[in-house]
């Protein structure tokens, strides 16, 4: 039998001299070059017992759990928030109606940003983007007629996240749920903010310590809840490529990792509550192969670099959504292929958890036929197309293992490059990421100007749009919000909320954790803004430096 290199240069010379190659570049997004076949060749170092594996045994490759699909599907968690609280809770219900099994929880800017519905910075954004909550009072009706202890739930807040937790558990203590048996997800990923999305408030030094508040008081309060969600997702939204989200994920997760054991923590208490939140974008394959490197990459950290002894410390556990940025408002309607694609890319990538985009997404908020299309189309892939029946079906081949290897020794590479400039916080301050990052989303935007690459009815295949019916949010939104601000400010027990909010205040500046004031200041109805102003007078707000 021919080898690879024999074959290349006889065979497919002479396929080369009939029809020559398409005008395409055969690389990944990441552009790591991808070769016209993979053989045995190319997998000459590789050892299937270690880096391999069977599923739920480390390295994890193939995935965390045994019998992964087969035993149990990943958690549905449909993105959902606008508006009201009242006008969410709605879709949620419908959305669980259909068949969706984990509610996930999209916020406005004003409070992603640590504003009141009412103040000045807030105008022309309450319910926008995701629904406003401002105080205990909305997180009551956000969940109205929801049982906390039957349906796990995430919640995508990261600098206000301690304060939003809180209003969510303490909802829950109200109900008579038992906080020990709560599942669910807060994303809290604050340095991932400073990387990529910029929804930041405070420096990163005190914004890193909010998170390790949470994985020291959160083990014995909420011991089923994921404190963190590591967020790769933004990272590729802002136009890294799929290696760069990889590497500055993990990096990120490790970093909290070291923070914490610098407070004195045990690893292994706090280690298999940190979760993973990745994109999923069009390439195929490089995307299938970024799950299964992460798995890996973190199990050799966790084990060999940390000591972490507890094999759950060792499983990297994911959400997964589909690539908002790569929808089209052009032909809005072909978004549906794209979505069911990397949804596939997901599913065979072993996600724990999965959200897919609506096909309208890239004109407005998602319509309630748009968000079930999305929804369904995770079902088919579940029930319908067979690849749930078998547990990572694509291990093994030539091409698949060749690239997850490259992407660990990449992965491997930016590692390097973070620890000799200091770390994160200082790669951060330094610029590294945003210059990175900036590289990338060029070359990929020149190669689309260029028709290098093509994007289906943006520079190719271009018909007029047809009309898509878009959502918007009712501009009356806002002032039911400052309507039920004032009477939760008129009717709470002031005593109480000013008492909690010099608690707060204190814990910060003593550098206590500050949890368990965040929880006394939801159950005396402080409001968000009210708190993050507390911190924004101890903690300072941060300006990122211009970079040349």
């Amino acid at each position: 039998m021919k080898d690879k290199k024999e074959w290349l240069s006889e065979d497919y010379a002479q396929a080369k001299v009939r029809y020559s190659e398409r005008r395409y570049p055969f690389k990944t997004l990441s552009d790591i070059p991808v070769d016209a076949i993979y053989t045995e060749d190319d997998l000459a170092q590789f050892d299937a017992e270690q880096d391999l594996g069977y599923p739920g045994e480390y390295p994890y490759t193939r995935g965390v759990q045994t019998s992964m699909y087969r035993g149990k599907l990943w958690t549905m968690r449909m993105f959902a928030g606008f508006g009201t609280a009242e006008q969410t809770n709605v879709r949620f219900k419908k959305l669980l109606e259909a068949g969706q099994t984990g509610l996930s929880t999209a916020f406005d800017l004003p409070t992603l940003m640590g504003y009141d519905a009412d103040h000045p910075f807030s105008q022309g954004e309450v319910g926008k983007c995701g629904v406003a909550v401002s105080s205990l009072a909305d997180m009551e009706l956000l969940f109205e007629g929801i049982n906390p202890e039957e349906v796990t739930t995430s919640m995508t807040i990261n600098s206000p996240a301690n304060a939003i937790w809180a209003m969510y558990l303490v909802m829950a203590e109200k109900k008579g749920a038992d906080l020990k048996k709560l599942g669910g997800t807060i994303q809290n990923d604050i340095l991932k903010e400073f990387i990529a999305q910029k929804e930041y408030i405070f420096p990163p030094e005190p914004s890193v310590k909010l998170v390790i508040d949470t994985f020291e008081w959160g083990p014995k309060a909420v011991p089923k809840w994921n404190f963190v969600s590591v967020s790769g997702y933004h990272i590729r939204e802002a136009g890294s490529t799929a290696v760069q989200e990889l590497a500055f994920t993990l990096a990120d997760g490790l970093h909290y990792v070291r923070r914490a054991l610098e407070r004195g923590l045990d690893i292994d208490e706090f280690a298999p509550r940190i979760s993973f939140f990745f994109n999923l974008h069009n390439d195929f394959f490089e995307e299938i192969a970024k799950l299964r490197a992460a798995r890996r990459i973190w199990a050799r950290q966790m084990r060999e670099v940390y000591g972490a002894k507890n094999p759950k410390s060792w499983m990297l556990r994911t959400h997964a959504q589909t690539a908002g940025v790569s929808l089209t408002a052009q032909q809005a309607q072909v978004n549906l292929a794209r979505v069911a694609i990397q949804a596939l890319a997901g599913v065979l990538g072993g996600t724990n958890s999965l959200h897919t985009d609506a096909y309208d997404e890239a004109l407005a908020l998602p319509s309630e036929e748009a968000a079930t299309l999305a929804l369904r189309t995770q079902q088919v892939i579940a029930y319908e197309t067979g690849v749930a029946n078998t547990i990572d079906p694509l291990a093994g081949s030539y091409f698949l293992e060749s690239l997850t290897n490259q992407m660990e020794k990449q992965c491997m590479d930016y590692f390097g490059q973070i620890d000799a400039l200091g770390g994160v916080e200082k790669a951060i301050d330094l610029g590294f990421f945003a210059q990175e990052i900036g590289d990338a989303s060029y070359q990929q935007q020149r190669e689309i100007d260029s028709k290098e690459r093509l994007v289906v009815g943006v520079n190719a295949f271009e018909t007029e749009a047809a009309t898509v019916p878009i959502e918007l949010v009712d501009p009356k939104v806002a002032e039911v919000q400052k309507a039920r601000l004032a009477k939760v400010r008129a009717e709470r027990n002031e005593l109480e909320a000013r008492k909690a909010l010099k608690q707060l205040e204190e814990a910060a500046k003593k550098g206590l954790n500050t949890m368990p004031a965040f929880m006394d200041c939801a159950r005396a109805y402080c409001t968000l803004g009210e708190q993050m102003d507390i911190l924004r007078e101890v903690y300072g707000v941060y300006e990122e430096p211009v970079y040349i």
